[in-house]
């Protein structure tokens, strides 16, 4: 007798079943990296320098690709089409084109958080219970990922958007706007000079604002008149859409101090970046300028003495591609938590309120890509003559970055009456530490008193 194995009908169907499904593992996967490797491309490969619009709507794009891609394949190779991915391609597309196109600027990307925040979570969550119920197996596991992602992005934005503006945030304004054609800028004065000056005045660097001078401000005040105040997108100034170089802020704190009624001359005391600021102002206004400080600042010859600079720039000019987007995702509370300056009164609250901001990382991101051309700008002064000078250099920068010292020499050799002292600090502390301020402040006070008497600058 020969027995022959019968397979039952339904295990029959359920192979069928299986073998016409198709890949859809497979599918699922090449599209959710569509999405992000295509986003991660275009913003970091094709438009870093764009504004914060145009990177989120070349992101959205991609993303968009991604899930038009699960819609499309699936319909064509498999026997579980998804067509309902249709629906976030065609709102991410939309959205990515639109916003791309209006290329919204502050406040309104501020207030468009109360859109697309929403927006994003019900997208999330509908597209989550799409994906339980039409996705097969495994392949679901691939998409949940983007999906947690969506609803972290818009539950993030929602907070961030109930919280209160950077300028509300850090409490009242000291000094006053004073408009300077079409947009105003804070600037606060405080102290008094003997007949004939000169005012000193304070030039943030790179992503810092004005309470940044709360150890350093007070004691110059107890001399001499000294001002500080914050750039176009800085702390409580309002924004501009004028390019974020050297020569806009050179031409700006001059019609700053112009319409504020402050005579000079003036004594510029840079930090950071904020140096290359005052050697433009310096060029473009030599009659106005009585002496220079240069605080551990960035040099007009960076790129070719620093060897590290470049290869920083480039990283950062990705890293702040996304910030000021990731920052509207409630990450800036996060960073306010763990970057806490140490100042008197609130202006260490201060200073983090401005700088763990959207609106505080979309200016830094706008003047950190304008870097290359302030300081191309800034090479146009060659010379300071005689004029004070003193160049106060952060032991942190000499040691970690292989020619730093070499390009804080050569600025101090921009004058003939010069002095270049290298303290034990870091950058930042220069500012912030109280015997970084008092080194400061000194030197702050020599170059005013050589402005002064028309003297030579004292050794230290």
């Amino acid at each position: 007798m020969t027995t022959t194995a019968r397979t039952t009908p339904s295990k029959v169907e359920s192979s069928a079943s299986t073998t016409r499904v198709g890949p859809v593992g497979r599918i699922t996967f090449a599209s959710m990296a569509t999405g992000v490797v295509g986003a991660a491309a275009l913003v970091f490969g094709v438009v870093p320098s764009a504004s914060e619009a145009r990177v989120i709507g070349a992101a959205l794009v991609a993303f968009a690709a991604g899930w038009a891609l699960l819609a499309f394949l699936t319909t064509r190779l498999t026997t579980r089409p998804q067509r309902w991915a249709y629906a976030p391609a065609t709102v991410m597309a939309s959205a990515g084109a639109v916003v791309a196109a209006v290329d919204p600027g502050e406040p309104a990307m501020t207030a468009l958080a109360w859109v697309w925040a929403p927006a994003l979570v019900v997208l999330a969550v509908w597209v989550e219970r799409r994906v339980r119920h039409d996705v097969p197996g495994r392949a679901r596991l691939l998409v949940y990922p983007v999906t947690l992602a969506m609803l972290l992005a818009g539950l993030g934005g929602l907070y961030q958007a109930t919280t209160r503006s950077p300028q509300t945030a850090a409490g009242p304004m000291p000094g006053r706007l004073v408009d300077v054609g079409g947009y105003r800028l804070h600037l606060d004065c405080t102290g008094t000079s003997p007949a004939g000056g000169p005012t000193v005045v304070l030039l943030n660097g790179l992503g810092e604002s004005s309470p940044l001078w709360a150890r350093v401000q007070p004691a110059v005040a107890a001399t001499s008149r000294v001002c500080a105040y914050d750039r176009a997108g800085q702390g409580w100034s309002d924004d501009s859409s004028n390019p974020a170089d050297a020569t806009t802020a050179a031409t700006d704190l001059h019609s700053l101090l112009a319409a504020a009624g402050e005579t000079g001359p003036f004594v510029l005391a840079g930090h950071s970046s904020g140096g290359v600021h005052a050697l433009t102002y310096t060029q473009l206004y030599p009659d106005d300028v009585a002496g220079v400080v240069l605080l551990d600042s960035a040099s007009p010859r960076q790129v070719e003495l620093v060897r590290p600079f470049t290869g920083e720039y480039q990283v950062m000019r990705c890293v702040l591609a996304i910030a000021p987007t990731l920052f509207r995702f409630g990450v800036g509370h996060l960073q306010s938590a763990l970057t806490k300056v140490s100042l008197p009164g609130n202006a260490g609250e201060q200073v983090s309120a401005f700088a763990n901001s959207p609106r505080g990382w979309a200016n830094t991101r706008a003047e950190q890509a304008a870097l290359p051309i302030a300081f191309r700008q800034a090479q146009a002064l060659t010379t300071l003559g005689s004029t004070p000078l003193v160049v106060l250099t952060a032991k942190d920068n000499v040691d970690a970055k292989p020619g730093w010292g070499t390009a804080q020499d050569q600025m101090a050799d921009l004058s003939t009456n010069s002095r270049h002292t290298v303290e034990d600090l870091s950058h930042v502390g220069l500012l912030t530490e109280p015997t970084g301020a008092t080194s400061t402040v000194a030197a702050i006070d020599d170059v005013v008193t050589a402005a002064r008497t028309h003297t030579s600058l004292p050794n230290r």
